[in-house]
């Protein structure tokens, strides 16, 4: 397992110091807080990623604050997968020039 762990479902009010402070709770060492945000209006997207000190300590965060309740919202939290290639937001290109009549 590794250290770095993908959080859904956050408040869009929420904070990285507020994400910070809850993974924080037991001890628990907390190296990275990073909530995703919306490239054109700069307002977070309801999830982001938190870099915890140990896998121990990410086993111990997600067994205890998946389902959470924060800001009437429950916590959708788990080890966070490499992104794979392809992707890239293209505009779905429905391409091809007209055929004649």
């Amino acid at each position: 397992m590794g250290t770095r762990l993908y959080v859904g479902n956050l408040p869009f009010s929420a904070d990285e110091a507020e994400v910070r402070a809850l993974f924080e709770q037991g001890e628990r060492t907390v190296t990275d807080v990073h909530l995703v945000t919306d490239r054109e209006t700069g307002r977070p997207r309801g999830f982001g990623f938190v870099e915890m000190g140990s896998a121990e300590q990410a086993e111990q965060a997600i067994s205890s604050l998946n389902g959470y309740s924060m800001g009437g919202r429950q916590l959708n939290v788990n080890e966070a997968r490499e992104r794979t290639g392809g992707g890239g937001g293209g505009r779905g290109g429905f391409g091809g020039g007209g055929g004649r009549y």
